[in-house]
C-alpha cells in the first residue's frame, strides 16, 4: 500500500506578555496572553516495517522537542518588545521585567506566527513539511499561517 499524505497536529501552550509600541488602543500597554499554538505537519507515514517509526509521519516527541526549543522555551513567561522602541529602553532600565525578548518586529499575533513558521520549518526533516500554524492569543482571537498561502 502506497502511503497517503497525512497531516498531524500537536498543541502547545505558553504564557507571554507584550506591548505594541505606537498602537492606538489598550494593547499599547504591557499585558499578557495564554497562547495556544497548533502545529500541523504534512508528510507520508514511513512505509518501512523495519523502521522504528513505521507508520508515522513524524514522531510527536520529535515535533515536541523542535517546538519547545524554538518557541515555547524562548517565549514562555517572556516580555516581548520591539527593538529600538521606548518599550525596549524601559525594559533595559529595570530589573522588574526579567526575561525579555527584543524582536525586530511588532509582537502581534500575526508577526509572531510568521516568525514561528520560519523557526519551525528550518528544523524539520526534508520529507516533512510545515502545513499550517494556528496561534490563539485569546479564547476567541487567533491568527493562522498556511504554507499554501506563502509559496
Amino acid at each position: 500500500m502506497t502511503p497517503a499524505n497525512i497531516r498531524i497536529t500537536k498543541q502547545f501552550r505558553f504564557e507571554t506578555a507584550h506591548a505594541l509600541w505606537g498602537y492606538d488602543g489598550a494593547c499599547r500597554n504591557i499585558h499578557g496572553h495564554s497562547y495556544i499554538l497548533y502545529v500541523t505537519l504534512l508528510g507520508k507515514p514511513i512505509n518501512d516495517p523495519n523502521h522504528p517509526k513505521y507508520g508515522m509521519v513524524m514522531d510527536f516527541s520529535v515535533l515536541k522537542t523542535i517546538v519547545n526549543e524554538q518557541i515555547v522555551d524562548q517565549f514562555d513567561h517572556a516580555l516581548l518588545v520591539r527593538r529600538g522602541t521606548p518599550h525596549d529602553q524601559l525594559a533595559n532600565s529595570s530589573e522588574l521585567f526579567g526575561k525579555i525578548m527584543k524582536l525586530d518586529y511588532q509582537p502581534t499575533c500575526e508577526n509572531m506566527i510568521t516568525d514561528f513558521a520560519r523557526r519551525i520549518s528550518a528544523q524539520l526533516p526534508p520529507e516533512v513539511k510545515l502545513f499550517s500554524l494556528k496561534l490563539h492569543e485569546t479564547a476567541t482571537a487567533y491568527a493562522e499561517w498556511h504554507a499554501t498561502d506563502n509559496e
